[in-house]
């Protein structure tokens, strides 16, 4: 979030590389709506936590799901909903799945700036 939009491809890569959507690829309709799903799933059982955008990485079989979120609960309630989350979203989706969460003490420690 460094940079603006219009020169991500040029300064550095994007946070995934989606292959299903190439011309012929596998999944492609199935790998944006579960995307949806998920980030709409976190954006529910993660209320008002994320400071930053749900970044959503495919390797192999493994998804994993990353970002930055507050630390307005005690650990033991984030550890709870970190299992939850993986738990639940491995089982609906048939693949493991891998939570990486960083914390902040306020969303305004996260300065996103355009160069």
């Amino acid at each position: 979030m460094a940079n603006p939009p219009h020169y991500i491809a040029h300064r550095k890569s994007w946070n995934s590389w989606n292959t299903s959507n190439i011309q012929d690829g596998n999944r492609p309709a199935e790998t944006a709506i579960e995307d949806m799903f998920i980030r709409q799933f976190m954006r529910g059982t993660w209320h008002n936590l994320f400071a930053s955008e749900v970044i959503i990485k495919r390797q192999h079989n493994i998804i994993r799901i990353s970002g930055i979120i507050t630390r307005v609960l005690i650990p033991s309630k984030i550890y709870f909903l970190t299992g939850y989350t993986e738990e639940l979203l491995s089982y609906w989706l048939q693949c493991p799945i891998k939570l990486e969460l960083v914390t902040t003490d306020s969303k305004k420690d996260t300065v996103f700036k355009y160069i």
